[in-house]
């Protein structure tokens, strides 16, 4: 949906038009699967993703989390300029709930409003090729979108882990914690 769309949905909406909402969230599910597209060719995912990363992830974001995203670039430079042979500030997968990532999606029910929404992303994991006796991992993370001038973007994740080392919270919380722990 385009800024101009979003805009007269907004006015719509207000009015009680069902049919901007049904843009909107099929709107909402574009932009969720075209983040997740992006994010399967980066699998394993690990860590903040790097400025050639970021512009690949950048259609689909929103200018505020594209801005967390650049901060903690720069605050994991600086720490690893400063603490030379530390580890890196967050490891393994930032954009779901397992550390390892995931290696499917599915882009569930999305709703909202004409200015924020969410979709449901049916998650899964699955090592057997490399680890035959290993079952799949399957769960549930929440994309939180904002409505743009440029249509839908990802704005936040909630992670859905159940399981005791799972990513817990938000995306943008996890991000904030980790540019504060780095000094920089």
């Amino acid at each position: 949906m385009t800024g101009r769309a979003v805009a007269a949905c907004a006015m719509l909406t207000l009015l009680g038009t069902a049919a901007c909402l049904a843009d909107g969230a099929a709107g909402m599910a574009d932009a969720a699967n075209g983040f997740y597209g992006v994010y399967a060719t980066f699998h394993p995912s690990d860590g903040i993703p790097d400025a050639a990363g970021r512009a690949r992830y950048q259609p689909f974001l929103s200018p505020a989390l594209d801005a967390l995203l650049a901060r903690g670039a720069q605050a994991e430079q600086g720490f690893a300029w400063a603490d030379k042979g530390a580890p890196p500030l967050l490891e393994g997968d930032i954009f779901t709930s397992n550390f390892e990532g995931a290696t499917a999606f599915k882009v569930g029910a999305c709703s909202g409003d004409a200015k924020t929404g969410r979709c449901t992303v049916a998650l899964a994991y699955d090592d057997r090729g490399a680890h035959p006796g290993d079952k799949p991992l399957a769960w549930n993370d929440t994309v939180y979108l904002v409505a743009t001038t440029a249509g839908w973007r990802v704005d936040d994740i909630g992670y859905g882990a159940t399981w005791a080392f799972g990513n817990k919270g938000r995306l943008t919380d996890t991000l904030k914690s980790a540019i504060a722990d780095s000094g920089h």
